[in-house]
């Protein structure tokens, strides 16, 4: 059994002075897929390096303070790819792709459409080069495993205030529209076969204390192609950890 986190940081650094190895350590999980890391290679904790158990693979933005990610692993990668082979997306520093045994995992830091039109632009054509590569993949026969901070809530339980919010990119109808789309391809959302209800949240904003009230997005997720689904064996969403404005979210999967 595997226990597999992902978790957008908001700032490695940032997360490291709330508390990040201590969690981690605690936790305990085989892998951790990491996004906004906003870090350049010279800026790598030391503490992070030097951790026995794991293994570090690194994607960096060109742009400093900007975007990033990481995959801490104990079990060693078969091969680990950056990138989708799309200069205008890997030069962002939002993709890794590990192979394993039995599985690939897609540790993906996916674009926010909030600053204009353009970049929400950038984030549907993202999108549809992921569903690409998540298609492709699936040649090989091994289960995929599609993480990260996916920046848009899916369904109205997916958030607090749906209504509110149904005109502000992150639940836009042509967002969620790809969303869908995944899904009809066979996709599975891994969270909501264990968890139906409503109030589950992995990210909140740092104004109006909406965490404390729970007024929150659950917009980080555990895809997998439904070849693969048994091998699920639990996924959830860790709200009970702080140190940024994203928690964990994990799956539990039997290779």
């Amino acid at each position: 059994m595997l226990k597999i986190w992902s978790w957008n940081v908001n700032g490695l650094r940032a997360s490291m002075n709330k508390g990040f190895l201590d969690t981690l350590l605690k936790g305990n999980p085989d892998l951790i897929g990491m996004q906004e890391t906003k870090l350049q290679e010279g800026q790598i904790p030391t503490e992070i390096l030097g951790l026995k158990d794991y293994s570090s693979y690194w994607s960096h933005a060109e742009r400093k303070g900007y975007s990033g990610v990481c995959l801490l692993t104990k079990p060693v990668p078969l091969a680990v790819k950056y990138g989708f082979d799309v200069q205008r997306f890997d030069s962002e520093g939002r993709i890794i792709i590990a192979e394993y045994e039995r599985f690939f995992l897609f540790v993906i830091y996916f674009p926010n459409g909030q600053m204009n039109d353009g970049r929400l632009q950038y984030k549907l054509e993202f999108y549809d080069r992921c569903l690409e590569e998540m298609q492709d993949y699936r040649r090989h026969g091994k289960a995929i495993l599609v993480t990260g901070d996916y920046n848009t809530a899916h369904k109205p339980i997916d958030l607090a205030r749906p209504k509110a919010n149904e005109n502000y990119s992150g639940f836009l109808p042509i967002e969620r529209a790809w969303l869908d789309k995944i899904v009809e391809h066979g996709w599975v959302d891994t969270f909501r076969i264990f968890h139906p209800e409503p109030d589950q949240y992995s990210w909140w904003s740092y104004l109006g204390k909406a965490r404390d009230k729970n007024v929150g997005w659950r917009i980080d997720y555990f895809f997998i192609d439904k070849e693969h689904l048994s091998i699920v064996k639990n996924a959830g969403i860790r709200q009970d950890i702080y140190g940024s404005d994203h928690c964990p979210v994990f799956v539990e999967i039997d290779v």
